[in-house]
């Protein structure tokens, strides 16, 4: 997620202060990802070191006013314009968790995958009861409020993620049943006998070649 990028479009709409800045994020986005005050002047500084936005004097309650520039305005514009990349995924704790439970000792990924399943599936109810309100809301209003229909998209978002999570621990357990029982059913390898050295059966002797001279001594 970019802040800094959130907050370029906020000031594209005119002054903010930071506080105001931090109020409107979480408003559009329904606090999905919640900010402190801390990180939005953290944010703001670097954008104002970076030429994309400057301050602009104070509001009548003695806040400092930040505008976005021309510079951060063609930042947002590219923003916007391009996709945004792939190619470098960012962590997820969950994958993260699965592929470290695979073989460690006393855990049973199985029930890992299961206790997952249980709170993506009441996420993924909640979010839909929330998408109700929001829906509600946005049909409601004849002004169809920017704020509500940011919320709708954002839920949508987190719905599809929840359902596309809940399929993938599907996957992941079926995929354990399927490796577990091609494990059962491989060949045992041979075991080895006690003062052996490899489980190798014993070799014939030579049959001698069929001209071969008579052994001295023989009768």
């Amino acid at each position: 997620m970019s802040i800094r990028h959130g907050l370029l479009a906020l000031l594209e709409r005119g002054p903010r202060y930071g506080s105001q800045l931090r109020a409107e994020f979480e408003s559009r986005t329904g606090s999905t990802w919640p900010l402190n005050v801390g990180q939005v002047y953290t944010t703001l500084s670097r954008l104002e070191r970076d030429g994309m936005v400057a301050q602009g004097g104070e509001d009548a309650a003695g806040h400092t006013l930040y505008t976005i520039t021309d510079s951060g305005r063609a930042e947002l514009r590219t923003w916007f314009e391009n996709p945004v990349d792939r190619t470098s995924p960012a962590r997820d704790e969950l994958a993260i968790k699965l592929a470290m439970a695979v073989g460690a000792p006393g855990v049973d990924i199985r029930d890992v995958i299961q206790s997952q399943r249980r709170h993506t599936v009441k996420a993924m109810q909640d979010y839909t009861r929330l998408k109700a309100q929001a829906l509600a809301a946005v049909e409601s209003s004849s002004a169809r409020e920017r704020d509500d229909v940011a919320w709708l998209l954002v839920l949508e978002q987190l719905i599809f993620q929840t359902e596309a999570e809940a399929r993938w621990l599907d996957h992941c357990e079926s995929r354990l049943i399927r490796l577990s029982a091609t494990a059962a059913n491989a060949p045992a390898a041979p075991v080895a006998r006690p003062g052996t050295e490899e489980a190798a059966p014993a070799a014939r002797p030579a049959a001698p070649a069929p001209d071969a001279p008579p052994v001295a001594g023989a009768r």
